[in-house]
């Protein structure tokens, strides 16, 4: 052995490692660029000792991987000592668990002359296998030709658990997530999509949505107001948040969701945070398909609303007919008035029997105007509250559903998908659509119409809700335009005590929800009303299912 090799190298090192390391028995190696900018030069005892104390199992074998060299590391990974593993092959290491293709790509890798990387199972010395994550490069001599191979292994065996173990979880939360019945997906600070589950994908073809999440928030940001949780102070969370959409393209009609959100935080991977943490915010959407459910809720309370709403109509009828009696009491009741003045400036004494049997008319007349009034039913008052028009005009649509089919009507139903609420009153705001609905089907009656046809939409613009209802039939005059909200007036040939109080009660519901009603001037064809409504305000929105 050379007489320059460092004595704790001796006993490890063949006589082919020495010369290799060391050829011609040289105590120094050739310097580096920078020694020889500097005029230094690195003994070899310093390169010897950067091998031998490497963290890294480092092996030297010749061409046919019998082993000439190892370090310390690879006697604590394998359990060989020097003595035991010098001269040895390097298969003492290997375990049948690793496929001959792996080992056939190696060996036509190294042979080439490239650099080959992988990974084995090798076996310890006491038996037990390990994952070796293993780099084995070709070592060339000045003729260019492999005289040796150098390699380098780590044990891999607790990171590639590890890395299954994560895997393997992150899989089984796919699986689970897959196969809830329940939409869920997460969406990043800037609300872009970045998991969802299968019942998600579905309802994004369902509801024809590039993005349904989008949709969902925006209702909910409007449904809960000041409700809506923000900022970082206080637990950020919300569940069973209701939201209705309707008329999806690829499946019509009405659907109900309920919404669940929870936000949590997620530290950064980045290489450039390592030491100065920085979290990122998601939101997990759970979106809930209570259709079914609220359908057969529907059906329950449908009875139950048309017995409350043919009540009410019974009120109300009797309400009109009061009052266009007393109407039409009150007209000569004028007159008589009007003659008694006229007497009283002429001082006709003549006509004083006359004036004073007018007079007791009169009196009986006004009488008569009392008692009426007190015979008036009052409507109940209920409770103002938000009120979602796209439900409420589905519920009249049902309740009318008989009247349609008995009169041949079709009915076109536009709602906008998500409708924010409006403050007011269910059961006055049914009575004006109701009231809606049956001027446009005497109006298709009174016409001889090839199209018999309701079109009813809605719509959101500059934090008003818009109702347009519209009906193929003759239309109204532009004439008469201004004069069909006047009480008792009606554009039918034959009027009688209940004609034309229809349309001055829709104004004064209109009036009482501080909303707007009229006759678009633009419709050619029939007749469109344009009903708008202020959106309720966001700290009027209800409370239940927030947490």
């Amino acid at each position: 052995m050379n007489k320059q090799t460092p004595e704790f190298f001796q006993g490890q090192l063949t006589p082919e490692v020495i010369e290799m390391f060391a050829p011609g028995g040289a105590a120094v190696i050739e310097p580096t660029l920078a020694g020889r900018k500097t005029g230094s030069f690195l003994p070899l005892f310093l390169f010897v000792k950067a091998v031998e104390q490497s963290p890294i199992a480092i092996s030297i074998t010749d061409k046919k991987a019998n082993i000439l060299y190892i370090n310390q590391a690879f006697t604590q990974v394998t359990g060989y000592e020097a003595a035991e593993i010098l001269g040895e092959n390097e298969s003492k290491l290997s375990d049948k668990c690793t496929p001959r293709q792996v080992y056939y790509d190696l060996w036509h890798t190294i042979s080439r002359k490239q650099v080959w990387h992988g990974q084995l199972i090798n076996r310890r010395k006491a038996g037990e296998r390990y994952l070796a994550d293993l780099t084995i490069a070709p070592m060339l001599d000045e003729s260019d030709k492999v005289s040796h191979y150098i390699g380098m292994h780590r044990d891999v065996t607790q990171t590639y658990r590890a890395e299954q173990q994560v895997n393997n979880q992150k899989r089984l939360i796919e699986s689970v997530i897959n196969a809830s019945p329940v939409a869920m997906a997460v969406m990043d600070s800037e609300h872009r999509i970045v998991l969802d589950n299968q019942m998600y994908k579905m309802l994004v073809s369902e509801l024809d949505h590039h993005e349904p999440a989008l949709m969902f928030l925006e209702a909910l940001r409007q449904d809960m107001g000041d409700l809506w949780p923000e900022g970082l102070s206080l637990p950020r969370a919300f569940s069973n948040r209701e939201v209705r959409v309707e008329g999806a393209r690829r499946q019509r009609g009405t659907r109900w969701f309920a919404c669940s959100g929870n936000w949590f935080s997620e530290e950064d991977t980045h290489a450039d945070h390592f030491f100065v943490k920085q979290s990122r915010e998601y939101l997990l959407l759970s979106i809930n398909d209570i259709t079914q459910q609220r359908r057969q809720q529907e059906k329950l309370q449908l009875q139950t609303l048309r017995d409350m709403m043919a009540e009410e109509e019974h009120i109300r009828s009797i309400r009109e007919t009061l009052l266009g009696a007393m109407h039409q009491i009150r007209q000569p009741l004028n007159q008589v008035n009007a003659a008694i003045q006229l007497m009283k400036r002429r001082n006709d004494a003549g006509n004083k029997p006359l004036q004073e049997l007018l007079g007791q008319v009169q009196a009986m007349g006004e009488d008569t105007l009392t008692t009426l009034q007190r015979c008036v039913p009052e409507i109940p008052e209920t409770a103002v509250q938000p009120v979602n028009l796209n439900q409420l005009l589905h519920e009249v649509m049902l309740l009318y559903s008989h009247k349609f089919l008995a009169n041949g009507v079709v009915v076109d139903w536009l709602p906008n998908p998500v409708l924010p609420a409006i403050l007011g009153s269910a059961n006055k705001l049914r009575t004006l659509f109701k009231q809606l609905l049956d001027n446009a089907v005497d109006a298709l009656n009174r016409a001889s119409c090839a199209e018999r046809m309701v079109k009813i939409s809605t719509w959101v613009e500059r934090g008003w809700v818009h109702v347009a209802l519209a009906d193929t039939g003759p239309g109204i005059p532009a004439h008469q335009r201004s004069k069909v909200f006047e009480p008792f007036y009606t554009t039918q040939a034959m009027g009688g005590y209940q004609a034309g109080m229809g349309l001055v009660m829709a104004k004064e519901i209109v009036n009482q929800h501080n909303g707007i009603i009229a006759i678009d001037p633009d419709c050619r064809e029939g007749c469109r009303f344009i009903i708008s409504f202020p959106v309720c305000p966001k700290n009027a929105s209800t409370v239940s299912g927030y947490e």
